[in-house]
């Protein structure tokens, strides 16, 4: 069945340059940052949990080893880098699914995470607030929003992240939930209890699991 990527109902973001493919990097986020940040922030184990803006997927194969997700996907809006992330959640036996799409326009229903973890992608697209509004409209009542601060920002990207910032979240109900230096989290209301519900049916223009990418 043939598919069709939402990014060609979007104009595309000009200024947007993917980030060089630094090994020592992705290697400290994968042994270092991503554990420490996941113990800091509190993310529960059994979650539905969003990536967005996945790049080549280094963090997803952690996630599913730490959090044990009930589902767990990867968006990004370069279809190269996630070839590579496919390569990648192949080489780690990971299941999670990988999307081609826009931030600003994600092609889940809504409430559809109780977990959004965002590695900057945030601070360096045009129109954020617009990412904001999604991120808030496809997470659950009682759902995380996970971002990098500016701290992280200024100490990993020092000249790109100049200058730039988040979004208000509070203007799409996302609340202050806890900071942890270089990290931080958003919630919108109270976290439920038990996240450990039966998987949902696998939805028109999913990318399967095990590596293969396609688009919605």
């Amino acid at each position: 069945m043939k598919t069709r990527s939402r990014l060609e109902k979007i104009a595309p973001v000009t200024e947007y340059q993917p980030f060089p493919n630094e090994e020592g990097r992705n290697t400290r986020q994968a042994q270092l940052e991503i554990p420490a940040m996941v113990r800091a922030l509190g993310i529960p184990s059994g979650a539905r949990i969003l990536e967005v803006g996945c790049g080549r997927g280094i963090a997803l194969p952690v996630l599913e080893r730490l959090c044990n997700p009930r589902r767990l996907v990867g968006l990004d809006v370069d279809p190269e880098l996630l070839a590579e992330a496919a390569a990648n959640l192949r080489k780690h036996g990971s299941t999670a699914e990988l999307y081609t799409a826009d931030v600003r326009q994600m092609p889940f229903a809504a409430e559809s995470f109780d977990v959004i973890i965002d590695f900057g992608t945030l601070f360096h697209i045009a129109r954020p607030q617009a990412a904001a509004a999604e991120i808030a409209r496809i997470l659950a009542p009682g759902g995380m929003f996970v971002h990098e601060t500016k701290a992280s920002q200024l100490l990993s990207h020092p000249v790109r992240s100049r200058g730039r910032r988040l979004p208000r979240l509070e203007h799409d109900g996302l609340r202050h939930r806890r900071w942890a230096m270089l990290w931080a989290s958003h919630t919108k209301g109270r976290l439920p209890e038990d996240l450990a519900q039966p998987r949902g049916r696998i939805r028109r223009g999913q990318v399967e699991s095990r590596g293969r990418v396609g688009t919605f």
